[in-house]
């Protein structure tokens, strides 16, 4: 009977050993499929780049005011996007030169056009290998920049504020800034309004044909420019001291 107790004993351990093993096992594979809130990429000598996570959701996009009139877009895929404006720095680690205006190694890069970017992001894809990285969709960027706001600006409407947000006319002199200096969004991404226009990978129907759409307003630009709705478009092969950039990744899956 004695043994009879330890046989059953030391089953009941082994049980509870295995169920432990599987829990933790279990565990650890969630832990691993659950992106990080924010990721930091290295680009070598010093430079990295930061992303921020963005959930899937909807929101309400354009406005009545200039843009298309409001529709529902549903953004049925996470991704990462850049915590700021791809710098001075982070384009010459990877491509080896800086066409900029206004130099400076933490002002956002300038002076690119969109087939310049894509070739920074074909470069920069050779040196992170997995990683799959491209300018935004117009979608995907005003979805990032409202970070859940309904308003003209990530902070609510009008411009009383607008000058802890973002560089532009009233308070840049005209020239960039380095990222990251004003207040950020809900969701953490900074200059999402003003400093530097940013690419976005499609182009609106209702641009010229073949333009690509430019978002966010600049340094130089009025208040009513700097509006998440707001958007413009340029040729893809002529770069400007007011256009730059900022990034998505892709969200790896297990």
């Amino acid at each position: 009977m004695k043994n009879y107790a330890t046989i059953v004993g030391l089953i009941i351990t082994l049980i509870m050993c295995s169920l432990a093993s599987s829990i933790q096992a279990q565990a650890d594979k969630l832990q691993t499929a659950t992106p990080l809130k924010e990721l930091t990429i290295d680009l070598g000598s010093g430079v990295t780049m930061e992303f921020v996570f963005i959930p899937v959701g909807s929101f309400m996009m354009g406005s009545s005011k200039r843009e298309k009139p409001l529709h529902k877009v549903i953004i049925s895929k996470p991704f990462y996007v850049g915590k700021y404006e791809v710098t001075q720095e982070q384009w010459q680690t990877v491509t080896g030169d800086n066409p900029s205006c206004f130099k400076g190694a933490k002002n956002p890069v300038e002076n690119v056009s969109w087939e310049d970017c894509q070739i920074f992001i074909a470069k920069l894809s050779e040196k992170t290998p997995g990683r799959q990285f491209s300018l935004p969709t117009s979608a995907q960027w005003e979805y990032a920049c409202r970070a859940g706001s309904t308003n003209d600006y990530c902070y609510g409407d009008g411009e009383g504020k607008l000058g802890d947000y973002a560089w532009y006319s009233k308070n840049a002199n005209k020239t960039t800034h380095p990222v990251g200096e004003k207040n950020p969004n809900a969701w953490g991404l900074y200059d999402m309004h003003g400093n530097v226009w940013e690419w976005c990978q499609d182009r609106d129907q209702d641009s010229p044909t073949l333009f690509r759409v430019i978002r966010s307003g600049s340094w130089g630009d009025d208040a009513f420019d700097l509006r998440s709705a707001d958007l413009g478009w340029n040729a893809p092969g002529i770069g400007r001291n007011y256009c730059g950039l900022r990034l998505v990744m892709a969200v790896e899956t297990p």
